[in-house]
């Protein structure tokens, strides 16, 4: 067995243990969703109270804590589903969630770059909050009406992945650029995908 798939099956039966220990403590799928966003709402105060001095400092350690609000998305659905507690509402309330999420972690990037007087990435990251919104309601939005749309690259877990490796390697500026551009060209994908599909879904005219 190579290191890499000893590794993952490690973190399989690690990560199967923690479920069952929820699942035993009877801890409500829900609240595990919630303590994900508070999580990531400690990473976003990493990121705002950034300063120069201290910015590498502040950024891995809010890498580090989004890894931990990561885990939490791992281990809700599991829960749910282990509990027998997989609702509509508990998928609305873990997709509305997720957005506070994704705009509780630009947010401190954006109170730190307002901090440091550095308005292009200001904006930039303005830019990439948008982005990273729309992709995930030009789907929700798309799927009312035509069932399905997963085309596109830069959803919720690319996005998390780059701005993780930002955050500990210190390079935030070119993850934004990456995500920037991305989000963008999926939600103006998913558009044309969308258009494409209700175009050929049009209903015959009467008579027809």
């Amino acid at each position: 067995m190579s290191w890499t798939r000893a590794f993952g099956e490690g973190c399989r039966v690690l990560l199967t243990a923690i479920v069952r220990r929820l699942v035993l403590a009877r801890v409500n799928p829900n609240v595990l969703t919630f303590l994900g966003l508070v999580i990531n709402i400690v990473a976003a105060f990493f990121f705002g109270y950034a300063n120069a001095e201290n910015q590498a400092r502040m950024f891995f350690y809010g890498g580090l804590v989004i890894i931990g609000a990561g885990f939490m998305d791992l281990v809700d659905g599991r829960v749910a589903r282990a509990t027998n507690r997989v609702t509509r509402f508990g998928a609305f309330f873990d997709s509305v969630v997720d957005r506070y999420s994704d705009v509780a972690l630009f947010f401190g990037l954006l109170v730190y770059y307002a901090r440091a007087s550095r308005f292009f990435y200001l904006v930039l990251t303005a830019v990439v909050m948008v982005g990273a919104v729309m992709v995930s309601y030009t789907r929700a939005r798309a799927e009312s009406l035509i069932g399905a749309c997963r085309v596109g690259f830069m959803e919720r877990p690319e996005r998390l992945v780059l701005v993780i490796i930002g955050a500990l390697f210190n390079h935030m500026a070119p993850v934004l650029w990456v995500i920037a551009v991305l989000s963008n060209v999926t939600v103006a994908h998913r558009i044309y995908y969308t258009w494409q599909r209700t175009n050929q879904e049009q209903p015959l005219a009467p008579g027809s």
